[in-house]
């Protein structure tokens, strides 16, 4: 029995293969297609109770690494799941393991090895069905991260048994670089997730990824520069072809946020972001019940589903403020980021101006603080002092 309130699946795996099937077959009628949603839909909303279980899990165990940690849940959207089915020959719907997904942004590397090692010696019933440790061995595309998969069980609630959760953790520059990945890749319309769009980005985020495992002390991206002046070189190169702080800088300066609002008491949060508009604008829209935030969800979704310019993904998060910072991405907040490349692609001669600036300005600050200090305590001493030679 499904627990109040949750969706349970209603279909059987090869009903939901089937659907996947029929969802990206060209050929299927418009009817059959629509009956296809209604499978794959309620088979995504089936994910969000062990989802949930999972992600109360994840924050208690990130939390003993890092007061601070960002955590957040999302559903698989349906353009996602779309490219997934097309891009990876025979892929079944059923056998996706990241239809429901947490994750946790601690701080550094060291704290993920944390949270990591905090699952292994969990005694927990879930089922670790697969690790993917792509911090030691980063994928070729730059990407890094620590990937869990759980089989989902419960002896007093069955209904949900068997049923798979994608668990994350990340570093904050892991994802900062996650971050710039998804909105260049929104805005310039390319699948850079997937390996697709125009190779000189593909290559600039491979090189700045190796740049980010030098800070961080992990292995770099296959086929990047092993010596740090080489990759400097050439991601700097990029760069500027690229314009990439320009553009980086541009999307967030255009993003019309006039729409979001303070949502007191809201649990879901529904991002609609449309970047093919010439001021590129995000709503944001709160619900209390997951059940009402799913139906807005669904709803929304279809209506843009043939626009590819509308991205749009339902969250849980604990406020609209840990929104922003769990998932910058839709609110192209990758001020991080930019701030990576500038310092990974000044020169060594500029590098060490910029660092030199930075010790005078703190030697200002610090002059400053001793001459108010100096400041509040002199005049007394001169006005005692005075008092005596009276």
């Amino acid at each position: 029995m499904a627990t109040s309130g949750w969706a349970a699946p209603l279909y059987s795996r090869n009903r939901v293969n089937e659907a996947g099937r029929a969802y990206v077959d060209p050929a299927t009628s418009r009817e059959d297609r629509e009956l296809a949603l209604a499978v794959i839909n309620n088979w995504r909303s089936s994910h969000s109770y062990p989802l949930n279980t999972m992600q109360v899990g994840l924050r208690n165990k990130a939390r003993k690494v890092d007061p601070n940690v960002l955590v957040a849940q999302r559903i698989k959207r349906l353009p996602s799941i779309r490219q997934k089915l097309e891009r990876i020959h025979g892929m079944d719907l059923a056998r996706m393991q990241d239809i429901g997904g947490c994750r946790a942004v601690v701080n550094t590397v060291e704290e993920v090895r944390a949270v990591v090692d905090d699952y292994h010696h969990s005694k927990f019933k879930h089922a670790l069905t697969r690790e993917d440790d792509y911090i030691t061995t980063p994928q070729d595309t730059g990407y890094r991260s620590a990937h869990l998969i759980y089989r989902y069980y419960s002896d007093r609630k069955t209904t949900y048994n068997g049923l798979k959760i994608e668990v994350q953790v990340r570093s904050a520059l892991q994802h900062a670089w996650a971050t710039a990945v998804e909105t260049v890749g929104t805005f310039t319309q390319q699948a850079l997730k997937a390996r697709g769009g125009e190779a000189d980005w593909l290559r600039f985020f491979a090189l700045m990824s190796s740049e980010l495992a030098h800070r961080e002390g992990t292995p770099l991206v296959p086929g990047t520069p092993g010596n740090r002046r080489d990759l400097a070189s050439e991601l700097r190169a990029l760069a500027n072809e690229l314009h990439v702080v320009d553009r980086l800088t541009a999307y967030g300066a255009a993003l019309d946020l006039a729409e979001q609002q303070t949502l007191p008491n809201m649990k879901y949060f529904l991002l609609e972001l449309n970047s093919g508009a010439e001021n590129p604008a995000l709503r944001v829209r709160g619900y209390r019940v997951l059940a009402e935030a799913t139906d807005a969800y669904t709803a929304v979704e279809r209506s843009w589903e043939d626009d590819p310019n509308t991205d749009v993904v339902l969250v849980s998060v604990e406020s609209i403020a840990s929104l922003r910072r769990a998932y910058p991405n839709y609110f192209l907040d990758t001020h991080v980021f930019v701030d990576a490349v500038e310092e990974a692609t000044r020169t060594g001669r500029a590098r060490g101006r910029h660092r030199r600036a930075n010790a005078r300005d703190t030697g200002r600050r610090a002059d400053s603080d001793s001459a108010a200090k100096r400041g509040a305590s002199g005049p007394t001493k001169g006005r005692n002092a005075a008092k005596k030679r009276a």
